[in-house]
């Protein structure tokens, strides 16, 4: 099972969230502030995608967590959600190295079911990343042995 991070200072938010990934089947941890979010970053096992609010405490809060994801684990996948998106925080998310972007506004759009989507996108490209550093690693150690 993955396990996922959920990030949001609005306690009504972060229970959607929680319900609908482990709706999806997923083992989801949550975290209602950054400094909580950043010890259990720091004090688990990496998680398979890191969902967060971009502001919570302040409006860099979302983009302290990412740093610590991947401070963490490189190849952490990070999801910054927003209810007030600009494309400046977008593309300084995503310069930093988030997964994606999304806005918890989007008209027309079921973005509790978008998340789902992106989600799963994150963790199977987190998957395909360790896949190919384990392969790397085998063949490093097939190479010292003969």
């Amino acid at each position: 099972m993955h396990r996922i991070l959920v990030i949001d200072d609005e306690e009504q938010i972060l229970n959607a969230l929680r319900r609908r990934l482990e709706r999806a089947g997923y083992d989801v941890t949550t975290a209602g502030d950054e400094a909580g979010a950043i010890r259990t970053i720091l004090s688990e096992t990496p998680f398979d995608a890191v969902v967060t609010d971009m502001s919570m405490d302040d409006a860099e809060s979302g983009l302290r967590v990412l740093q610590a994801a991947i401070s963490r684990d490189l190849f952490a996948e990070v999801i910054v959600l927003t209810a007030y998106g600009n494309v400046a925080n977008a593309v300084e998310c995503m310069r930093r190295g988030a997964f994606d972007y999304l806005e918890k506004n989007i008209p027309g759009v079921d973005v509790y079911e978008l998340l789902t989507m992106k989600v799963e996108q994150a963790v199977d490209r987190r998957r395909e990343a360790v896949r190919t550093v384990e392969k790397w690693e085998r063949l490093a150690a097939e190479k010292q042995v003969k």
